[in-house]
C-alpha cells in the first residue's frame, strides 16, 4: 500500500521543474491534513486512498496539476479545506479540476436512472477538461483493489459499473493499459466463474509459449541486429484476462483459434523502421496471410497504431508480433493522457489529437437532449459510442469508424446530413449495394447522391446509429413526413 510523498515523487520522476514538484509536496501536506483522522473501511488512514489515486495517476505519465488534484480529490467534498483556501494555496486551474471529481460523485440514483446521470456528468466533465475523468478513473482503479471491504450487493454493483462505464471510457480515450487493470480488477467479483476458469486456461498455457517466445524473439532480436535495422527492444506482452476471456467467448473456448496470448513486441524508433522490421520478420518466419493487419497506415478509433503478423514458428506453433515506434506504444499504453503532460496543452498537434479524441463526449450531450427514455440512452450509448468499430474508406482514402452493424446511410449521415439527406444510390467496393447492407471492415464506400433523392420512414429501420435515425426524422418531421411510431422498429 502507498503511503509516503516518496513513493508518489518517484513514480513522477519525469517531472522536473522544482515548482511543479513543490506543488506536488505542498498537495500531499494539505491532503494529509485534511483528512487527518479519516479511515476507510479497510481500517486503514482514508489519505492513503489520495496517495494511491496519485499514484495511478502518475502512472498515466499524467501533468502535475493532475496529480494535485489526485491528492486532494475528496478534500472539498469530505474534509473543511474550503474552495476558497485551495484557490489560494494552488490556483484556481487545480481547484476546477478538484472541484469536477466533486460533482462526477454526486449521482443519488439507482439502476439505468444511476447509469445514465453518471455517464451525463462524464461526459459533461470530458468536454470541460478531460483531465477530470482521468482522475476519477485512476480513482476508481484503487476504490475496485479494496472492493473485499465493501458487502457483497454493492461489490458487484461497483464492479459492473466499473466495467461497463469506467473501463469504456478508458477504452474510447485510448487508455490501454488503465482499461485492461480496470477490467481485471472487476473481473473476479462481476463473472467469478468465468474469471477461474480463465486463470486456469491462461496459467495452462503461459509456460509453454514463454519458452516459444523466448526463442523467437531472440532469432528475432540477433537478426535485426545483423540486417542494422534500427531497434529499441524486444518484448513479450501476455493477453490481460479479461480480453482473454471475451476472445474465448467469441470461439467458444477454442484456445487453437486465439494466436496473441503472448505476443512479442518489436520497438523501433520511427515508422520507416516498422516496415524494415516487418520485412525482417516475414524473412525469418512464414506469416500466416490473412493475419496481417496495418493499424499504422488505418489506425484503430481510439488512436491506437501499430502492424500485426502471425507467423508460424516452425513447431507447428504460431506467435503473433506487433510492431510500432516508441510513440506508438506510449499512445497505446497511455492514450490521450500521452498528449496531456505535454508543457504547453496549446501546441498544435498534441491539441488537436486531445480534441478529436474528446468530440465525441459533446456529440452524446446534444443526441442526449432528443433521448427521454434512460434505458433507451443506455442501450443506444452502448452500442453507438462503446461498441465495436469498423473502418470504412471513402474512394478518396479517408476513414470514418462506425459501430460494427451500420449501413451506408449511417455513413452518409457521418460524411454530412447533406449526403444522407440526398443519397441515390450505395457502392461498396465498386459493387452497387442496398441501403440495408452491413458494412464491413475496410470497406470503401460511394455513395452517389441526387438533388431528387429524399429520406423515407424505411430509412430509419436500415441505421443502426441514433446519429443518422436523429437526421432522417428531423427531416421527416420537417418536410411533412411524420414518423409512424408502429412502422419504425
Amino acid at each position: 500500500m502507498y503511503t509516503s510523498l516518496e513513493e508518489i515523487l518517484k513514480e513522477c520522476n519525469y517531472i522536473t521543474n522544482q515548482k511543479e514538484i513543490d506543488l506536488i509536496t505542498l498537495a500531499y501536506e494539505k491532503g494529509m491534513e485534511a483528512h487527518e483522522g479519516q479511515l476507510r473501511k479497510s481500517g486503514e488512514p482514508y489519505f492513503n486512498h489520495c496517495i494511491a489515486t496519485a499514484i495511478n495517476i502518475s502512472k498515466q505519465k499524467m501533468d502535475y496539476e493532475t496529480i494535485c488534484a489526485g491528492l486532494l480529490h475528496d478534500t472539498l467534498e469530505d474534509t473543511e479545506y474550503k474552495k476558497e483556501e485551495m484557490e489560494k494555496d494552488f490556483g484556481v486551474t487545480i481547484t476546477n479540476l478538484v472541484e469536477g471529481v466533486t460533482k462526477l460523485g454526486h449521482v443519488h440514483y439507482q439502476g439505468v436512472e444511476r447509469h445514465v446521470e453518471s455517464l451525463r456528468k462524464f461526459f459533461i466533465a470530458a468536454s470541460d477538461d478531460i483531465r477530470v475523468v482521468v482522475v476519477k478513473l485512476c480513482d476508481r482503479l484503487h476504490n475496485i483493489s479494496t472492493l473485499e471491504f465493501v458487502n457483497e450487493e454493492k461489490r458487484k454493483r461497483i464492479a459492473l459499473e466499473t466495467l461497463e462505464i469506467h473501463a469504456r471510457l478508458a477504452d474510447r480515450l485510448g487508455m490501454g493499459r488503465l482499461k485492461a487493470e480496470l477490467e481485471d480488477g472487476c473481473f473476479p467479483y462481476v463473472y467469478p466463474e468465468e474469471y477461474k476458469k480463465t486463470l486456469d486456461i491462461l496459467n495452462n498455457i503461459k509456460a509453454g509459449d514463454e519458452e516459444v517466445l523466448e526463442k523467437v524473439a531472440n532469432n528475432l532480436d540477433e537478426e535485426l541486429k545483423i540486417l542494422e535495422v534500427n531497434i529499441e527492444r524486444v518484448d513479450h506482452r501476455v493477453k490481460h484476462l479479461y480480453s482473454l476471456w471475451q476472445k474465448l467467448k467469441k470461439y467458444d473456448y477454442d484456445i487453437n483459434k486465439i494466436h496473441d496470448i503472448i505476443a512479442l513486441r518489436i520497438i523501433v524508433p520511427n515508422i520507416s523502421d516498422c516496415y524494415q522490421a516487418l520485412g525482417v520478420v516475414h524473412g525469418l518466419y512464414k506469416p500466416k496471410p490473412s493475419r496481417f493487419k496495418d493499424y499504422i497506415a488505418v489506425p484503430k478509433p481510439n488512436g491506437y497504431q501499430s502492424l500485426h503478423t502471425t507467423i508460424f514458428t516452425g513447431n507447428g506453433e504460431s506467435v503473433e508480433v506487433q510492431i510500432r515506434t516508441k510513440d506508438m506504444h506510449e499512445e497505446a499504453e497511455y492514450g490521450i493522457a500521452s498528449h496531456l503532460n505535454y508543457k504547453e496543452l496549446g501546441d498544435g498537434v498534441h491539441a488537436n489529437s486531445i480534441k478529436n479524441k474528446t468530440t465525441w463526449t459533446q456529440e452524446i450531450l446534444d443526441w442526449q437532449k432528443d433521448v427521454s427514455k434512460h434505458d433507451e440512452f443506455m442501450k443506444h450509448l452502448k452500442e453507438d459510442f462503446f461498441n465495436h468499430r469498423v473502418f470504412i474508406f471513402t474512394p478518396k482514402g479517408d476513414v470514418l469508424d462506425l459501430p460494427e452493424g451500420s449501413t451506408p446511410l449511417d455513413f452518409a449521415y457521418q460524411i454530412h446530413s447533406d449526403i444522407g439527406d440526398h443519397a441515390l444510390r450505395a457502392y461498396a467496393n465498386d459493387k452497387l449495394v442496398s441501403f440495408e447492407y452491413i458494412l464491413k471492415n475496410r470497406d470503401i464506400l460511394k455513395i452517389e447522391i441526387s438533388g431528387k433523392a429524399k429520406p423515407n420512414r424505411k430509412w430509419i429501420n436500415y441505421c443502426k446509429t441514433q446519429f443518422a435515425k436523429r437526421h432522417i426524422k428531423s427531416w421527416l418531421k420537417t418536410n411533412g413526413g411524420l414518423v409512424d411510431k408502429f412502422f419504425v422498429k
